[in-house]
C-alpha cells in the first residue's frame, strides 16, 4: 500500500480554530512564559493555587505539541518533515524544557505557598507535592543530554520496525498483516507465514542488538549520574512506584509460575489433542483447534467497520461510553489501518490542550484488533473523564498501573458487545469471548517473562549479548507456555524478546499490565453479575485521575491492589469456571 501524503494520514484533533500542525508551538515564547512564571511570588496558598493554574495552562499546550509531533512521526516514520519536527523536539525543546521544569518544581515544593497547601490536608494536592518532590530529588542536569540520545535511539528502532515488510502470497505485507495467517487452518501456510515474518525480523538482529546495547549503556549512565547502582533503582524512582517494590514483582513472577503456567498447560494439552498434532509448534497457538475458519470481525481493508462496530458494542456496554466513543473519528482521533512505514503496535495519546484522545493501531482484520480497539478506547475514556473533572493537567494522568485497569477492563466489558461484530452468528461471538478469556490468562506468563528479563538486564550492567541470551532462555523455560517444541527453531527462540517494543522504548513499563490484568479480570467477572454497579464504580474511579494514592484508585474501582500468590489463585479459578460455561 502506498504511503498516504502527509496531509492525509494520521491527523490528531485540531486545536480549534487551527488545523492540525505539529510545529504550531512557539517554543521561545512559551519558554519565556514559563521562566516568567518561575519568578512569581509563592508566599501564600492562594498564590500557589493561582500559580498552579497558570502553569497547568502553559504545560497543557507544551505537552500537546509534543504529543502531536510524536503522533505524526509514529504514523509516518519515513516522512522527512515529520522526522525533522520530531528531531527538533527531542534535540531542542525537551532538553530546554527539562531544566525549566526542574527549576519550577523545585521552587514550588520548597515554597511557603506549597507548605500552606499541604497544611490543608488536601489529598489531591498532596498527591501532586509527593510526585514533584520525587522528580526534584531524582533530577540531574547531566541526564538531559543522555535522554536526548536515548530518544534518538528509540526513534531509530521505530524506523527499523516500521520498515519491516515481507513479500508473501504474491503481495507486500506488513508484519501485523502477516500475523493474520496464524489463524488459518492450513498448518503449512501458518508455518510459512511464521517463518517469513520472523526471518524478516532476524535480518535486523545486529542493528537491533546494537541499539539495545546503546540504550542499556545510556540508561546505566543515567542511574550512575543519580548516584544509583543500576537502572532498575532509577526506574523505580522515575516511575514513582511508591506503593510496591521489586519484591512484589518477584512475588508476581512466582505466582504466575506456580498457578498460571499449570492452568495454561491444561488448555494446551486440550489444544494439542484437538489439533491432532504430536507437539505444539510456534504456529499452532492462534488457529482454531476445531478447524473452523478464522474469526473475521471486519474485513482487513475496512477499518470503518472496525470503528462503527466498536461504537455500537461500546454503546451496548454503556450508553455514556458509547456516546464518547462516537465523537472519535478517523483523520481526527483515529489512525487504525496497518501500512508500510507506520510504527508497529498501538497506543492512545492524550492531547491535553484540546482535551481529546488519539488512538493509533495497526488493524489487520483480526479479533485481536477488536481487543486492541477496546483497550485503547478504555485509555481514551480515562482521559476524557479525568480531563472533565480535574482542572490541573499535572493530575489528569493516573499511575500507569491504574491506566491499564481502565483499558484492560474495557476489553472484558466489551465482550458483552461482541455480537455487533458477528451479527446473527452467536457461535462466533462466543468463540471470541473464549479467545478473550484464554488470552487474558495466557498473557500473564509473557508479562512475567518480560518483567523478569528486565530485572535481570538492568541489574547486570555491562553484560554481554551471550549472557543476555542465556538469561532470556533460562527465564523463557521458567514461564514457557504455548509452544512445546522449538526443535530447529532455537535461533528464533533466542531472539524472541526483540519483538517486544517496550524493551526498547519503555523500559520497565510491562509489569503494569500484569497488575492491571488481575484487577481487570475481577471487574470483568463482576460485570457479568452486576453490570450497572461495576460500570458505575469503574467510571467514578477513572474520573479520579491522579488525585488519590494508587491503592485507593483500585479500591474505588472495586478491585484490591494485590498481585501476589494469594490473589492470583482465585482469579485463575474464576476464569476457568467462566471458560467452562462457554461453548467450544
Amino acid at each position: 500500500m502506498p504511503t498516504p501524503p502527509p496531509d492525509a494520514a494520521c491527523e490528531a484533533p485540531p486545536a480549534a480554530p487551527l488545523s492540525f500542525a505539529p510545529a504550531e508551538l512557539d517554543w521561545d515564547v512559551t519558554k519565556a512564559s514559563l521562566t516568567s512564571l518561575g519568578q512569581r511570588s509563592l508566599d501564600t496558598g492562594e498564590q500557589a493555587e493561582a500559580w498552579l493554574a497558570e502553569a497547568s495552562s502553559l504545560l497543557a499546550e507544551v505537552w500537546e505539541a509534543g504529543s502531536r509531533i510524536r503522533i505524526a512521526h509514529a504514523c509516518r516514520t519515513n516522512d522527512e518533515d515529520a522526522k525533522a519536527a520530531f528531531m527538533r523536539w527531542i534535540e531542542r525543546v525537551e532538553p530546554e524544557l527539562k531544566p525549566v521544569m526542574f527549576e519550577l518544581k523545585q521552587r514550588f515544593v520548597s515554597s511557603a505557598g506549597a507548605e500552606a497547601l499541604a497544611g490543608r490536608n488536601d489529598v489531591r494536592l498532596n498527591q501532586l507535592l509527593r510526585s514533584w518532590k520525587a522528580e526534584v530529588d531524582l533530577y540531574r542536569p547531566e541526564n538531559v543530554a543522555v535522554q536526548t540520545e536515548i530518544s534518538k535511539l528509540t526513534s531509530e528502532f521505530d524506523r527499523i520496525a516500521g520498515a519491516m515488510t515481507v513479500e508473501f502470497e504474491g503481495k507486500t505485507q506488513t508484519l501485523p498483516q502477516l500475523a493474520a495467517y496464524q489463524q488459518e487452518t492450513d498448518r503449512g501456510l501458518r508455518e510459512r507465514a511464521w517463518r517469513a515474518g520472523n526471518d524478516r525480523r532476524r535480518q535486523d538482529d545486529a542493528e537491533l542488538d546494537a541499539i539495545y546495547d546503546g540504550l542499556l549503556a545510556k540508561r546505566q549512565t543515567m542511574a550512575e549520574n543519580a548516584g544509583l547502582a543500576n537502572y532498575r533503582d532509577y526506574a523505580w524512582l522515575d516511575r514513582q512506584r511508591f506503593d510496591y517494590s521489586p519484591a512484589h514483582c518477584e512475588a508476581f513472577h512466582e505466582a504466575v509460575e506456580k498457578v498460571v503456567v499449570p492452568a495454561l498447560a491444561e488448555l494446551e494439552r486440550s489444544r494439542q489433542a484437538k489439533l491432532g498434532v504430536e507437539t505444539l509448534r510456534p504456529w499452532d497457538g492462534s488457529v482454531d483447534p476445531l478447524g473452523r475458519d478464522p474469526l473475521r470481525p471486519f474485513a482487513a481493508d475496512d477499518v470503518e467497520a472496525l470503528r462503527s462496530r466498536s461504537s455500537a458494542a461500546l454503546a451496548d456496554v454503556d450508553p455514556e461510553l458509547g456516546e464518547l466513543f462516537e465523537t472519535l473519528r478517523p483523520g481526527r482521533n483515529l489512525d487504525l489501518e496497518s501500512r508500510a512505514h507506520k510504527r508497529p503496535g498501538g497506543f492512545q495519546s492524550s492531547l491535553t490542550k484540546v482535551g481529546q484522545p488519539f488512538i493509533f493501531m495497526n488493524a489487520a482484520g483480526l479479533q485481536r484488533d477488536v481487543d486492541t480497539m477496546l483497550h485503547e478506547a478504555g485509555h481514551a475514556f480515562h482521559f476524557l473523564l479525568a480531563h472533565e473533572r480535574e482542572p490541573l493537567v499535572f493530575l489528569q494522568h493516573a499511575p500507569i498501573e491504574f491506566c491499564e485497569v481502565a483499558s484492560m477492563s474495557m476489553e472484558l466489558f466489551g465482550m458483552n458487545g461482541y455480537d455487533r461484530f458477528y451479527p446473527g452468528d452467536a457461535a462466533s461471538a462466543d468463540r471470541a469471548r473464549r479467545h478473550q478469556l484464554e488470552g487474558a490468562l495466557s498473557v500473564l506468563p509473557w508479562i512475567a517473562l518480560i518483567d523478569a528479563f528486565q530485572h535481570w538486564v538492568y541489574t547486570h550492567p555491562g553484560h554481554s549479548s551471550a549472557e543476555r541470551t542465556a538469561a532470556w532462555l533460562e527465564l523463557d523455560a521458567r514461564f514457557a507456555t504455548g509452544v512445546t517444541d522449538w526443535a530447529g527453531l532455537e535461533g528464533y527462540r533466542e531472539n524472541w524478546w526483540r519483538r517486544q517494543i517496550h524493551l526498547f522504548s519503555y523500559p520497565f513499563y510491562y509489569i503494569e499490565y500484569g497488575i492491571a490484568q488481575l484487577a481487570s479480570l475481577r471487574l470483568g467477572l463482576r460485570y457479568r453479575e452486576e453490570p450497572a454497579q461495576t460500570l458505575a464504580s469503574y467510571k467514578a474511579a477513572l474520573a479520579l485521575a491522579d488525585t488519590k494514592p494508587l491503592p485507593e484508585l483500585f479500591e474505588a474501582a472495586g478491585a484490591p491492589f494485590d498481585f501476589g500468590p494469594d490473589a492470583v489463585g482465585p482469579v485463575v479459578g474464576a476464569v476457568q469456571a467462566a471458560l467452562a460455561g462457554l461453548p467450544e
